[in-house]
């Protein structure tokens, strides 16, 4: 797409505020928290409702319900390209009341408002430019939109794989990394392991020896857990909880700790997948369980994502924008598709405080990066593309 049209796209989406805003204003007062599928209903139905005025059908799938999408007029033989969302938040029922929905200037504050309600409208704002402006779509998009993003994709991982092994490319609405807006071209692997100790409980007092504490075992292990982390290669292993013991006058006969894990490669993954699960008790009387494992694997900057961020950045220029690309340190289901799929992330809004009380997003940056979304979804099939990892 030439410069000029890059113009065009970016004053019509200019001229189209009033959508993204009031859009945005119906997504977030439809409180979405992850963990009560059962509030879904208003904001799966706002969105579908969104999709269909930019020519989308769609449809709900899995439970929780996700939302699948795709042109309800397309031309059959075309490659897909695959655009990913989340409509759930982390935050309760309830918090729009002490957080409402509220437009101060050039920013928008509420809940769920940049991660990621924002990039929901701001895709349904590119659609529509596409639409109105008459653009081509010669990369079919196929839109996902899952329940279950902010507690590790459960249920819809399953569905981001299968659609990912077959597109040509994979467009995520997370929201853009810093102040710069970065462009996320990698991401680190996310795990977590819960590590269990049965031990042996006997008085404290009147017969120490005859117990096997496993208070003391679970030290030994945070022990062995925390010196793997390793700075210059980016690996965190964090022990965030521990519980353990009955009372303090008796031998612990059990304890527990919960571990999350950060890597840069799946590489890095499988091995300290592979040693956590290999720990063994000092004590012979103990017995360990280790569950869990890398459920996101690294999103590396592997030549395909890479290609596929010289083909963002291209278009950024042409519409005036100078993208940076970075490494963030959290998930999300872009570490999926990649493993399958070239794929950048972080094409959502430009804004700050996920998960924080102070969430917002800047206007005029959101509704550039929806002219971004609309070049990139008129742009052409990336070329000697395959579905292997590379």
């Amino acid at each position: 797409m030439c410069a000029t049209n890059a113009a065009r796209v970016l004053d019509y989406v200019n001229s189209q505020q009033y959508v993204l805003t009031d859009l945005m204003k119906d997504l977030v007062e439809a409180e979405s928290p992850s963990a009560h599928p059962e509030t879904h209903d208003d904001v799966r139905r706002i969105l579908r409702l969104a999709l269909a005025s930019a020519g989308y059908e769609s449809r709900e799938t899995g439970n929780p319900a996700h939302v699948f999408a795709r042109p309800a007029v397309r031309t059959r033989g075309r490659p897909s390209q695959l655009i990913l969302g989340h409509f759930d938040t982390v935050w309760p029922v309830g918090t729009i009341r002490d957080q409402p929905f509220r437009i101060d200037g050039n920013i928008i504050h509420g809940p769920g408002s940049f991660d990621m309600k924002g990039g929901l409208a701001q895709l349904v704002l590119a659609l529509r430019t596409i639409r109105d402006l008459q653009l081509d779509t010669p990369v079919v998009p196929v839109i996902f939109v899952n329940a279950d993003e902010e507690i590790g994709s459960r249920s819809s991982t399953r569905y981001i794989r299968r659609l990912a092994q077959g597109a040509n490319r994979a467009l995520v609405l997370e929201p853009a990394l810093g102040a710069r807006g970065d462009i996320k071209t990698a991401r680190k692997g996310i795990g977590r392991f819960t590590v269990t100790v049965y031990g042996k409980a006997a008085h404290a007092g009147l017969d120490p020896e005859g117990g096997a504490s496993a208070i003391l075992e679970l030290s030994h292990v945070i022990q062995k857990l925390f010196s793997l982390n390793d700075v210059d290669r980016g690996i965190t292993v964090n022990v965030g909880t521990i519980d353990g013991g009955i009372q303090p006058n008796v031998i612990a006969p059990h304890s527990k700790a919960v571990v999350d894990v950060r890597v840069p490669t799946v590489a890095a993954g499988n091995e300290i997948e592979y040693i956590i699960h290999s720990i063994r008790p000092e004590n012979p009387e103990i017995r360990l369980q280790v569950e869990g494992g890398i459920g996101r694997p690294s999103m590396e900057s592997t030549p395909r994502n890479q290609k596929l961020w010289e083909l963002t950045k291209k278009v950024g220029t042409e519409l005036g924008f100078d993208l940076r690309q970075s490494r963030a340190g959290g998930g999300s289901d872009g570490n999926t598709t990649s493993q399958f799929t070239a794929t950048v992330d972080g094409l959502g809004p430009v804004g700050d405080g996920a998960h924080a009380i102070h969430e917002h997003l800047l206007i005029d940056k959101t509704l550039e990066r929806a002219a971004l979304l609309t070049m990139l979804l008129t742009s052409p099939a990336m070329e000697d593309h395959d579905n292997r990892r590379n």
